[in-house]
């Protein structure tokens, strides 16, 4: 096989090791070549439990790769969506009393809010920088203002981190497979630059991601990941809430909500069909109850995971973007009206729903970010010998 210049990429998630080589095409554009996706093993409750056991993993399928592609991968970039990180904005400040906004203004600025992350996170390693907020005498900016004169400037950025332990595990484990990690990303960050480059107008925006045993909230502001929520329930919730309320096994319930998906009949005089009682005693349930009893637990999902959640109280803003991102196909056809009725507060918010984004697109973001960087990401990270405020400035003023 012809390559130009293959780039290896290796995906933790909480169910697939995910080995994927990508590469670009004689029309410029970047394709995936090659994937190979296996189940997770060595990781439980988010933390490396078995260091040999991933690194003979990873090892074999690389090889396996390597050896189809005729290609000897020296460096890998690593997406991860199955670890533990936090994220923490601070906000910074410079008195100028009419004075020019300077580089050493803003050296100032990154290294006190160093120091805080230090200060507070002693034992979390940072993965993404990105510049939040400008503001100059009150008013807010697009970009970074030096030059400009003034009396008082604050600076937001928003901090991605990772525990330390983590980072030297998955660290090593890459170096005992011979290959060096060229950039680790959050995979929830690529799918928000999707977003935004599909969606010109969404800078700011709420992404709610419904799987079928865990739900995930990120927020963007200005382009900048900003916030982000893992909760450990999802869409079988409504499943199992039809079970027993209705006393049918799983299983019968999904033909249930098979059938009216098909028929997508919703009359309070109609009954399911007695063919679902075949070795039970057949009782006369409304199709309206199906839909109320979705209807109460989708409204608990819409309060806990973003109405009521006292994390985004502060978040919530009129105009608001949300993209919904419901993983189970049966559950989202059946619901889909209830869906968007509760979570776009029967259109006081602009909802749209949102498919998952393909692996293509997330490989082809993750490229660009590391050749070029992300509009609102302060640092591109790599974890070399270089200070973070040396690199902060490599892009700031490149």
């Amino acid at each position: 096989m012809s390559l130009n210049s293959p780039i290896l990429f290796v995906e933790i998630n909480k169910y697939n090791y995910v080995f994927s080589v990508g590469d670009t095409a004689e029309d410029g554009n970047f394709v995936l070549i090659q994937s190979i996706k296996i189940p997770i093993a060595g990781i439980e409750e988010k933390k490396i439990i078995d260091l040999n056991l991933i690194q003979n993993l990873i090892k074999e399928n690389i090889y396996l790769i390597e050896k189809k592609l005729d290609f000897i991968f020296k460096e890998v970039i690593l997406l991860i969506n199955n670890f533990n990180y936090s994220i923490i904005n601070f906000s910074g400040f410079k008195r100028l009393n009419g004075s020019q906004l300077s580089k050493d203004n803003i050296t100032y600025i990154l290294n006190s809010l160093k120091s805080k992350i230090s200060e507070v996170e002693k034992n979390k390693i940072i993965i993404h920088i990105f510049n939040t907020q400008y503001i100059l005498d009150k008013k807010t900016l697009d970009n970074l203002p030096i030059g400009l004169f003034g009396n008082f400037y604050s600076q937001e950025l928003s901090f991605c981190l990772i525990e330390k332990n983590d980072y030297k595990n998955l660290e090593n484990i890459f170096l005992k497979c011979n290959l060096k990690i060229k950039r680790i990303i959050f995979k929830n960050f690529l799918k928000g630059i999707n977003i935004v480059n599909n969606n010109l107008s969404s800078e700011t925006f709420f992404k709610i991601e419904i799987n079928k045993t865990n739900t995930e909230i990120i927020f963007f502001e200005n382009s900048a990941l900003k916030f982000v929520q893992h909760f450990e329930f999802g869409s079988n919730i409504i499943l199992n809430d039809i079970s027993k309320v209705i006393a049918l096994d799983i299983e019968r319930v999904k033909k249930i909500l098979s059938d009216l998906k098909s028929t997508n009949v919703k009359n309070d005089d109609e009954f399911i069909d007695n063919t679902f009682f075949k070795d039970k005693n057949f009782r006369k349930i409304k199709k309206s109850l199906i839909y109320e009893i979705a209807q109460a637990r989708i409204e608990e999902i819409a309060d806990l995971v973003i109405f009521n959640n006292i994390n985004t109280r502060n978040l919530l803003k009129e105009n608001l973007n949300f993209f919904l991102n419901i993983n189970d196909q049966l559950i989202y056809k059946c619901f889909e009206k209830s869906f968007w009725d509760i979570f776009s507060k029967k259109n006081k918010i602009d909802l749209k729903f949102f498919e998952d984004t393909k692996d293509e697109e997330i490989y082809k973001s993750a490229n660009h970010l590391v050749q070029y960087g992300w509009k609102k990401e302060a640092v591109p990270i790599v974890h070399e010998k270089k200070t973070i405020i040396s690199r902060l400035f490599n892009l700031f003023f490149k």
